[in-house]
């Protein structure tokens, strides 16, 4: 683990309060993380020095990296964030966490709602890229079609590449939406079928990824091909 500062070279919203930013690390210096991996931020606020802790977005990329976080209003630190502009700074401390790929890497389905796409973004992207050939499947569960992050980059990959399925998902869908409905976990065992060999990465709220790891248990998953993260 390092400690560095990195300067916000751009950012744009994926949603509703959600933001995308894109950071660099100055100087010729890489910053080398594993696919899933998170960075802490540390900044000086209301004369105290407050962290908190984001996933990377993207996969290893010289010496830039990207986040993706909610803006909660009631919240300190994320206001913060979304007030900074290109070429601002911020302390950083990482890489850090363990919701990295298996290896070796196996057939495997990926579970995310909300920001929880983050870490799995950057392990799919990274997987798919280095022309790995076992099968991967996304689903994404988010309340309304506007919370669908990064949509048209998996809708892409599933296109360009067979091995990946990207399924969708919403709990509270408009009239128009002809896709899939209700929480991710509605969809787990389609998604698994027979098989208990797959890994699966599960990240997002606790009462979803608890909810998913004891549906995993009982179907007779071995605890070491869960692989999750919770963000709360």
């Amino acid at each position: 683990m390092s400690t560095f500062q990195a300067k916000l070279v751009g950012f744009h919203d994926l949603a509703p309060e959600v933001r995308h930013f894109v950071l660099e690390v100055p100087g010729n210096h890489g910053f080398a993380y594993a696919p899933g991996q998170f960075v802490s931020i540390t900044e000086p606020l209301h004369g105290q020095e407050i962290t908190r802790a984001y996933s990377v977005a993207s996969p290893p990329n010289g010496n830039r990296f990207e986040l993706c976080l909610n803006r909660v209003q009631e919240g300190v630190f994320s206001p913060h964030l979304f007030q900074l502009s290109p070429g601002d700074t911020v302390h950083v401390q990482g890489p850090l966490g363990y919701f990295v790929p298996r290896n070796p890497i196996s057939d495997s389905v990926f579970i995310a709602t909300g920001t929880g796409i983050a870490p799995i973004r950057s392990i799919l992207e990274h997987l798919l890229k280095s022309g790995e050939e076992h099968q991967f499947t996304l689903l994404f569960g988010v309340r309304h079609e506007a919370g669908l992050l990064y949509r048209e980059e998996f809708d892409a990959l599933a296109a360009r590449h067979p091995n990946f399925r990207f399924w969708p998902t919403l709990s509270r869908p408009e009239a128009s939406w002809r896709g899939r409905t209700g929480h991710v976990q509605r969809h787990l065992s389609e998604a698994i079928g027979e098989r208990r060999d797959l890994d699966i990465y599960v990240c997002g709220l606790k009462a979803m990824v608890d909810d998913v790891r004891s549906t995993l248990k009982t179907a007779g998953f071995d605890r070491r091909h869960i692989i999750y993260e919770k963000y709360d």
